[in-house]
């Protein structure tokens, strides 16, 4: 018994005095936009803590900078972008952040992008983006490209995760696939469609569930509607039957709504991005949300 207690006390010793395992530093990343931070939540899991700076129903066109950003960014290891132009006001906030070991990311490096000018682009055609239509993240399946090109940024802070970052992709991925299959099938009722949407964000999302964008509330992105363009929009609705007009809950409805009241079209609010409602948690969720409100609409 006496030679336990001793082997006990030697044990304790040894253990106190061992030097203590180096603690795993998280990944500290920044991202502009919700969504982009819902699908790094998902590949970095606890190797990473993440924040947004555009958050709830703000638009990301328009954002008002804040000192804060700054020092977020001073802090981050990586910072992702949705690019295309749609987030430029995240350059002079990377610069002024004065971080050299800042890795940026354009997670739009692997999207095959929609509605790129084939014009000389002027102020004349509105709030054109001169890369294309940004908002490729409303194609589901540009998630899982969004994701890879999280993987390889991630894995080049920490390549001892590397493995568990393709994981986690892929398990999401699989999850993804499993869901769009879902929403064609809900959203195949209404094939062809006819919507008529405030601000031309939802090119992917419409060419990926098989709906038409007939116009747009906005005569030219980032234009308020004229009278007369009110006008043609109510012909328009009556002439063809069309049921629905979306909005990002961030615009003004007023015009939406007096549209509404001399066609009989529902106005709904679509959210382009997590946390456009309190009950869009994630990058699934936001689809779930959409997907049913338009099927809802449609049908009625």
């Amino acid at each position: 018994m006496k030679n336990l207690s001793i082997l006990f006390l030697i044990v304790l010793i040894l253990n106190a005095t061992a030097p203590m395992a180096a603690e795993t530093k998280s990944i500290r990343v920044v991202t502009t936009l919700m969504d982009l931070a819902s699908l790094a939540k998902v590949v970095g899991g606890d190797k990473i803590l993440v924040e947004a700076l555009v958050k709830e129903n703000q638009d990301p066109h328009s954002i008002e900078v804040l000192p804060s950003y700054m020092v977020k960014l001073r802090k981050a290891d990586v910072f992702l972008i949705v690019g295309m132009d749609l987030d430029i006001w995240a350059y002079p906030l990377r610069d002024g952040s004065r971080n050299a070991k800042l890795l940026t990311v354009d997670c739009s490096k692997n999207i095959d992008k929609l509605e790129v000018p084939a014009y000389k682009v002027d102020p004349s055609y509105g709030d054109i983006h001169l890369y294309g239509n940004p908002h490729y993240w409303l194609d589901p399946e540009n998630g899982k490209a969004i994701m890879a090109t999280i993987v390889d940024a991630l894995s080049q802070v920490a390549p001892e995760s590397h493995e568990e970052f393709v994981r986690n992709m892929q398990a999401y991925s699989q999850k993804l696939d499993e869901k769009i299959q879902t929403w064609q099938t809900e959203m195949a009722p209404f094939r062809d469609a006819k919507i008529i949407f405030y601000h031309n964000s939802w090119p992917y999302f419409v060419q990926r569930f098989g709906l038409q964008a007939a116009n747009f509330v906005e005569p030219k992105p980032g234009i308020p509607p004229s009278p007369l363009h009110m006008t043609r929009l109510i012909q328009q609705i009556k002439e063809q039957g069309i049921k629905v007009i979306a909005m990002e809950p961030f615009y003004d409805d007023r015009v939406p709504n007096l549209i509404s009241r001399e066609t009989g079209a529902k106005v709904i609010k679509l959210p382009p991005s997590v946390g456009g409602t309190k009950t869009i948690e994630d990058y699934i969720g936001l689809f779930d949300y959409n997907i049913s409100a338009l099927v809802e609409a449609l049908s009625n």
